[in-house]
């Protein structure tokens, strides 16, 4: 009956042609969704991942500068960055720290621009400038570093004396005078001035900021030892030696740097200086670079009252080209783009990401295109075959004739059975048009050859094979 017919139609199971092309679909539907999902999950690790680090910094010599410079930023870092965690590393001396940062045993280090600085380190941010004084007795005779050769030449005693002998070294060549035609004391500040006096050193050297520190302290002891004022001696030539040796740099002392009354020096004096910087491995990414940097220039009122030595931090040059620990290049990033998060930072990396992601789609895609073009090649082969079928038979020969009626067959069942039928309603409609087409030339051929050649062994007939699927 009518009504049993509809629910017959109604209760069947859709047939595979139909199902196959609803499962396509919902696959590439599934892999755009699992694509964006990545996307979207990498754009949030980024998000609260992105302030969070793990670096190893030097401490600096032990009662030295710098390490009460580090443990007040370890401090304020602590309170303004919680999830930025920093590792301290225990080393002598300048050099060693240098050296840790170099060898990739620590992430940052504390360095003097004079003192071995690391091959792969850049600068974060400036710690201090600091003068290479040689203060000299009032009315020394003393005019130039030249004069010092046979004579005697103090350093203040303490963790950087090293370093501070092998800076005197370093301007003795110079003016080509030998390191042993200078002889050197190493004394507390307070001895200094009591040498000076007795004669006993012709000039101290002392490396300091003009701030209180070593240089002030000198100056104030000798002033003290010898009731006069000292003198700096001035390096006319300290441009070309900074050209030369590119640790120091030039710099211009103004009057009363060093004492205010009587004024010392008492005229603007021209001579060296070394800088103490923050550096990082030129590995470090710029985002981490540029954040650390931004962390340290925006709390220095609150390292200025955990330590004093914080009132000399400053910005880096972003312009500068000093081959001796350059800028790094997300700092100068940042010093030029402005103040930025780390979230304004990592969204240059999100751009990449994303472009990323739309070329790796746009390959998808390619790849998508050719495959299903390719396979629907493959789909219609069969199809043109049995049409060249049909236009070669009525030309052959029985025995073509045989070899025609064997690629029918093999076509028809290789259609019909690979894939258990699933194919396509187009596809099918069509195969079954050709494959009746060839059969119809194949038996007319067969036919006029003659009854000889005996009963077809071809293929059924279209109609059949479609029935029978």
């Amino acid at each position: 009956m009518d009504t049993t017919g509809s629910g017959s139609e109604k209760g069947r199971p859709e047939s595979p042609d139909v199902r196959l092309p609803r499962r396509r679909r919902w696959g590439r539907l599934l892999i755009i969704v699992g694509v964006l999902l990545l996307a979207a999950g990498g754009f949030t690790l980024a998000h609260f991942w992105s302030p969070h680090a793990e670096l190893r910094v030097t401490t600096g010599p032990q009662g030295g500068a710098a390490q009460r410079f580090m443990a007040a930023f370890v401090s304020v870092s602590a309170i303004q960055h919680p999830r930025v965690h920093l590792e301290l590393v225990q080393v002598p001396d300048l050099a060693a720290s240098a050296k840790a940062l170099e060898d990739g045993r620590t992430d940052l280090a504390i360095v003097r621009s004079d003192a071995a600085a690391p091959a792969n380190g850049q600068t974060i941010v400036l710690l201090r400038r600091d003068v290479v004084a040689l203060v000299l007795p009032p009315h020394s005779k003393i005019s130039s570093v030249a004069s010092l050769a046979g004579k005697t030449v103090g350093i203040v005693a303490g963790p950087l004396q090293a370093n501070n002998a092998q800076a005197l070294d370093t301007l003795l060549s110079f003016f080509d005078i030998p390191a042993k035609d200078v002889s050197r004391v190493f004394l507390p500040v307070a001895e200094l001035g009591q040498a000076v006096q007795q004669k006993k050193v012709a000039a101290v050297l002392a490396i300091g900021p003009m701030a209180p520190g070593e240089v002030v302290d000198v100056v104030a002891a000798i002033a003290r030892a010898t009731k006069g004022t000292p003198g700096i001696l001035g390096l006319d030539e300290a441009e070309t030696f900074a050209k030369r040796f590119p640790g120091f740099e030039s710099i211009d002392v103004p009057v009363g740097a060093f004492r205010a009354r009587p004024a010392t020096p008492s005229d603007t004096v021209t001579t060296l200086a070394v800088t103490y910087r923050f550096a990082a491995s030129e590995l470090m990414t710029n985002v981490v670079a540029a954040a650390i940097a931004r962390s340290i220039l925006t709390t220095k009122a609150k390292l200025m009252a955990a330590t004093p030595l914080a009132n000399q931090i400053e910005a880096p040059d972003p312009d500068d080209k000093s081959p001796i620990l350059p800028v790094h290049p997300g700092v100068a990033a940042y010093l030029s783009g402005g103040d930025q998060s780390f979230l304004d930072q990592f969204q240059k990396y999100f751009y990449v990401v994303g472009i990323g992601i739309s070329v790796a789609g746009s390959l998808f895609a390619l790849v998508s295109s050719y495959w299903s073009r390719r396979r629907s090649d493959e789909d219609w082969r069969p199809i043109k075959r049995l049409v060249e079928i049909a236009a070669e038979a009525p030309g052959v020969e029985r025995l073509a004739l045989d070899a025609l009626e064997h690629d029918t067959q093999a076509i028809a069942s290789s259609v019909l059975g690979r894939q258990g039928g699933a194919v396509g309603g187009e596809r099918l409609a069509a195969f079954s048009t050709a494959l009746a087409h060839a059969r119809h030339a194949l038996d007319a051929r067969r036919s006029a050859l003659g009854p000889q050649m005996g009963p077809s062994t071809g293929p059924k007939p279209a109609s059949t094979l479609v029935a029978a699927r």
